[in-house]
């Protein structure tokens, strides 16, 4: 099958969200205590527990909302109308 996006489509979305992130993380005004803070140490982990509980969490809750909604559409009567049946896409 061919890919929904193609290459041109595929920057323009990654230009996109690139930009709105960035626009997020540079419109937030440093604070005096980030200012004053010294630096971390090189055997200090990039990320910390607090950051890799959010990171998991927020990846099972992506898996479960994908899983549901692709397991909820098959159970609604969906399946089998690819291509292999003679359906129409």
């Amino acid at each position: 099958q061919d890919s929904p996006l193609k290459a041109v489509q595929m920057l323009w979305v990654n230009l996109i969200m690139d930009t709105l992130a960035s626009l997020a993380l540079a419109t937030e005004p440093p604070t005096e205590a980030l200012l004053l803070r010294r630096p971390y140490g090189r055997d200090h982990p990039l990320v910390s527990g607090t950051m890799l509980r959010n990171i998991l969490g927020h990846a099972a809750y992506q898996l479960l909302v994908i899983f549901t909604l692709l397991f909820a559409g098959q159970s609604r009567g969906h399946r089998g109308r690819g291509l292999r049946d003679g359906g129409n896409p």
